[in-house]
């Protein structure tokens, strides 16, 4: 079981920077990869970054690649913490974040994860 709990949204002005953290924990934790989504009102839940097991390799969306970098630290003592750093926000980027991890390679379909975090939001000011 791995249990995921996202902080660190808020309101940010348009062109600002936000950090949102994703501490997660469980039995070998440091295997899983790992993701975050994001979900506007009135809107389907999307990708906007993952993260390899390592923390080797990374994924993003088009609408974030550039401004957003996800990362990750894996602790020995099966807590692991991924990031996601948004630079240059836009108004577009307010949302919903969630956090979400997989036994297995990162990929950007939300449906192949197996769990996910309650969600911190992050609101964007223009």
């Amino acid at each position: 079981q791995v249990q995921l709990a996202e902080s660190g949204g808020g309101l940010v002005q348009a062109g600002g920077s936000l950090r949102v953290s994703c501490a997660a924990s469980g039995r070998t934790v440091s295997s899983y990869a790992m993701a975050w989504f994001r979900q506007a009102p009135r809107k389907e839940r999307e990708f906007v970054a993952a993260i390899s097991r390592s923390g080797g390799t990374t994924y993003y969306a088009d609408s974030v690649k550039g401004r957003f970098t996800i990362s990750r630290y894996n602790a020995m003592n099966s807590k692991n913490t991924v990031y996601l750093q948004m630079n240059s926000l836009k108004p577009e980027d307010t949302a919903v974040y969630y956090c979400a991890a997989r036994n297995f390679d990162a990929s950007p379909n939300l449906g192949v994860y197996d769990y996910w975090g309650q969600g911190t939001q992050v609101t964007v000011s223009s």
